[in-house]
C-alpha cells in the first residue's frame, strides 16, 4: 500500500481575504431603480428622480408624484414583476456586501472629517456623518467603497460626500454601497453619494440629495421631501 500525502492549506483568523475584498457587487435589476420601496414610497414637494425607476415592491402605494417628477424614460412601479425581481435582487446584493470581510473598522468614529481609498469598512453598530466625507477613487472605474453599518445611517445636516481624483472635486468613478443593519436618514440640505441598501426604512429630510446612487429599501418605506436623487453620472436639474 503505498503512502499518501495530504497536505493542510491553513488560513490564518481574522485576515481578509484579498480577492473576496475586492469583488464586485452589482444589484442586477435593482440597478434599474433610483428609489425602491419595500413597502411604500412618499414623497413631498418638488423631488426630481433622473436616470431609474421609482418602485415599491410588496406594497401599497407610490405617492406625491406629482409634485415630484421621475424623468422619463423611467417611470413609475408598483408590486409588478419588475418590482419584486428588483427586491430578490436586492436582498442579494444586500447580504453579499453584509458578508464580505472588512478591510477597516470604524466602529464609533464619525465619517465627517475623513479621507478614505477603496475598502470595505465596518461599523459594529450605527455610522454618522457631520461635515464632509472624501472619497479618494484614484480615477480607478473599478473602485469600490464598501461601508457596513450594522444598526442606523445618519447624517447632519448640510453634511456631504464628495470625491477626488488628483486633487479635483468630480462624480465618485467607482462604486459605494452603504448596507444598513435598519434604517437610514439623511439631513436637510445634505449631499450625499452612493447607493443606500437598507432592511427599513429611508427618510430624505427637505433638499437632501443622492447622487451616483440610489435608495434601495428592502421592508420598509421610502420618505422623500424635496430631494435630487440621481443615478448615474447625470447631473441634478
Amino acid at each position: 500500500m503505498k503512502n499518501k500525502t495530504i497536505v493542510l492549506l491553513v488560513v490564518p483568523p481574522n485576515r481578509p481575504d484579498p480577492k473576496a475584498a475586492h469583488a464586485s457587487i452589482t444589484l442586477d435589476s435593482a440597478g434599474g431603480f433610483a428609489v425602491l420601496g419595500g413597502t411604500a414610497v412618499e414623497n413631498t414637494g418638488e423631488t426630481a428622480v433622473h436616470g431609474g425607476d421609482v418602485g415599491a415592491s410588496h406594497g401599497q402605494e407610490v405617492t406625491g408624484f406629482p409634485p415630484g417628477v421621475v424623468v422619463p424614460p423611467s417611470t413609475i412601479r408598483v408590486a409588478d414583476e419588475a418590482t419584486q425581481q428588483a427586491h430578490t435582487d436586492l436582498t442579494t446584493a444586500y447580504d453579499a456586501v453584509a458578508a464580505m470581510p472588512s478591510t477597516h473598522d470604524l466602529s464609533g468614529q464619525d465619517l465627517g472629517g475623513l479621507t478614505l481609498l477603496p475598502g470595505v469598512y465596518h461599523f459594529a453598530a450605527g455610522a454618522t456623518l457631520s461635515g464632509t466625507l472624501t472619497l479618494k477613487d484614484q480615477d480607478d472605474p473599478n473602485a469600490q467603497f464598501i461601508f457596513q453599518i450594522g444598526t442606523t445611517l445618519t447624517t447632519g445636516r448640510d453634511s456631504s460626500v464628495i470625491s477626488i481624483n488628483g486633487g479635483a472635486s468630480t462624480w465618485v468613478k467607482g462604486a459605494v454601497f452603504w448596507q444598513v443593519g435598519n434604517s437610514a436618514t439623511l439631513g436637510a440640505d445634505s449631499a450625499f453619494a452612493g447607493n443606500i441598501l437598507a432592511r427599513d426604512d429611508i427618510t430624505l429630510q427637505a433638499d437632501a440629495s443622492v447622487r451616483d446612487g440610489s435608495v434601495l429599501s428592502q421592508f420598509g418605506d421610502v420618505t422623500l421631501d424635496s430631494n435630487q436623487i440621481t443615478k448615474g453620472d447625470l447631473p441634478p436639474a
